[in-house]
């Protein structure tokens, strides 16, 4: 089912172009035939004006030849407009859906290859407005020509069928002897190119542990292998390309020759041998544009095929109907997460219940599968199996762009982005300052904003010019992002993790209003202080629920381990945790909503 919605993504939205190319094809047939008027224009001259003598015949002729090629000319300038907006709407139509299809990709392998669709897209566009394609409308002409060489003479039209064969045969070699090279060339300069985008991003690390010149050999070696299989390609392509335009130039050349014997043996006229050279050189000319753009059109190939592969991998999503505005109770029932392409479980069977309100820390040794529970909550990775619940929703049935205004989300690696200070904190929307402002004190980052070079207008983000911030002022900076008009359910993933001993008092002090301001607050947290402000504890272990509970205790069990027995009957009769059947599931979710509900009317 994927393959067949992907493939019409693309083929759909060539195939809107039909009409188009079609226009196109329509231009590359009067082009090509205004083409023959200069074969036309120089026969009339030389066999018929100069026997003649007819300046008058000569002047109407010039005049009639002037206004073919300003015809011609502007032909070809029709063309080419059109195809340069062709591939403009081609880029118009496809944009929305790989911008769409990157960012899936870019939520499920953050950083790998993020810009290749953009360039793969731009390589198509390119092919669009190039030469290369026009030379495939051209193509079609040979037969043509080589038909009108045969009624010059029949030697002609044989002599270019057979320089034609030969110079087929070449694009053939060419195909063969180049595409598994020009595969492993495009595969070695995209993981070059990834290879150094991972590490500049990490240059403060390798300039810290002086890593520079281990990762610069690294890298020559990568970018080496790239250049060694882009430079076998590109010699095959040469040397047959030269072949294919030393055979053209030898048989324009032989094409005079066969035209002199011809004329002395008084077949053709004097005319005829430099139309056939002509019409020769019109015939080759598209054939050895092909050749020679052989490597490009690999390339697009290719291009082609890796931006199909991704919009298959990532179809569209029907846009969900509009939810009314959420509360911020939250049901994780028996949920799953098994990576793509993988066959280990990360989280398995987690289920707890949040009410409107209530704080978690989410806690665990490295590697329990705490932030990967974050991104499933927040609906980034789907579950595998069991739901994720907001306000009854499943969280995959909300649209993600009406939910945004909602929710609060701080990952463990902040980001922000090129602007100012103000746009990033209102995450680009239209400012309201009152509300930037509230959220900056509400984060307790206010004063220190007011102290940067130009306060909240400061521009910062990856741009050189951009004003350098730390770790612990960008993570401030991400956490009144995710405050940002009081959303009601927020999850900060190792919010101290860059702060101080006063950012962390005053990220305790901020966990603290955001419990008055009703909010349902979701914590991964490696330090034990932030635990004194949260409602409740979720302790992990290899992906699994260990504890679950009020935080006073749940922190009982672990400084008391041999309880943990007891609380886990009691937790299963008080909480419904553990094992459940698959007929009693359905049951169960719905009680526990029904009680979700009770509990917000009381409220």
């Amino acid at each position: 089912m994927h393959q067949k919605e992907s493939i019409g993504d693309l083929k759909r939205i060539l195939r809107q172009f039909k009409q188009a190319l079609l226009y196109v094809g329509l231009f590359s047939i009067f082009i090509n035939l205004l083409g023959l008027t200069q074969i036309l224009y120089m026969l009339q001259v030389l066999d018929r004006v100069i026997s003649s003598r007819s300046v008058e015949t000569l002047i109407m002729l010039t005049l009639v030849i002037t206004v073919l090629v300003i015809t011609w000319g502007l032909l070809e300038f029709a063309r080419s407009r059109l195809l340069n907006r062709l591939a403009n709407r081609f880029d118009v139509a496809l944009h929305e859906r790989l911008f769409y299809a990157m960012f899936e990709n870019g939520l499920e392998r953050p950083g790998e290859g993020a810009t290749q669709p953009l360039n793969d897209l731009n390589q198509l566009r390119n092919f669009l407005t190039g030469s290369t394609l026009t030379a495939f409308f051209d193509s079609p002409w040979l037969p043509i020509y080589l038909l009108i060489l045969y009624i010059i003479h029949p030697w002609f039209a044989i002599f270019g069928v057979c320089v034609s064969i030969i110079s087929i045969l070449l694009a053939v070699a060419q195909h063969i002897y180049t595409k598994e090279l020009i595969v492993e060339s495009g595969t070695r300069r995209i993981e070059s190119n990834k290879f150094v985008s991972a590490n500049i991003k990490n240059a403060e690390i390798v300039s810290a542990l002086g890593m520079r010149q281990q990762i610069k050999a690294l890298w020559k070696e990568k970018h080496f292998a790239y250049l060694t299989a882009q430079t076998k390609a590109d010699d095959v392509s040469s040397r047959i390309s030269n072949i294919s335009s030393s055979i053209k130039n030898y048989a324009q050349m032989l094409v005079l020759g066969l035209g002199g014997y011809l004329a002395i043996t008084g077949s053709i006229s004097a005319g005829m041998i430099i139309a056939a050279r002509i019409l020769m050189g019109k015939a080759l000319g598209p054939l050895n544009m092909l050749i020679g753009s052989w490597n490009q059109v690999g390339s697009v190939r290719m291009a082609y095929r890796r931006l199909d592969g991704l919009l298959e991998y990532y179809p569209p999503k029907q846009k969900p109907m509009p939810l009314m505005a959420p509360q911020g109770n939250l049901l994780v029932d028996k949920i799953f997460y098994v990576p793509k392409n993988n066959t280990n479980a990360i989280l398995k069977e987690i289920s707890f219940i949040l009410f409107k309100g209530e704080s978690l820390a989410v806690i665990g040794q490295s590697a329990a599968g705490k932030s990967t529970l974050a991104k499933v909550l927040m609906g980034f990775w789907p579950a595998t199996h069991g739901t994720v619940r907001l306000d009854g929703a499943d969280i995959a049935m909300w649209d993600r762009d009406n939910l945004g205004k909602y929710i609060g989300y701080l990952p463990q690696d902040i980001e922000l982005f090129d602007g100012t200070v103000s746009d990033n904190i209102c995450r680009f929307g239209m400012q309201e300052p009152e509300k930037v402002i509230e959220a900056a004190v509400q984060a307790g980052i206010h004063h220190m904003i007011l102290g940067l070079p130009n306060g909240y207008d400061t521009v910062i983000g990856s741009d050189y010019k951009a004003y350098p911030l730390s770790g612990g002022e960008k993570q401030r900076i991400g956490l009144a992002r995710a405050l940002y008009n009081k959303p009601v359910f927020i999850v900060l993933d190792e919010p101290n993790s860059n702060l101080d001993e006063q950012g962390e008092a005053a990220l305790l002090k901020c966990l603290e209003s955001l419990k008055e301001q009703g909010s349902t607050v979701v914590i991964v947290t490696h330090r034990p202080n932030i635990l004194e402000v949260v409602d409740k504890v979720l302790l992990l272990n290899s992906g699994m629920l260990q504890l679950f509970g009020p935080r006073d205790k749940v922190m009982d069990i672990i400084n008391n381990p041999s309880s943990f027995d007891q609380y886990s009957e009691n937790n299963r009769e008080e909480e419904g945790e553990g094992p459940v059947s698959k007929t009693e599931k359905k049951a169960k979710v719905v009680a526990i909503e029904d009680k979700m509900v009770k509990k917000n009317d009381r409220n």
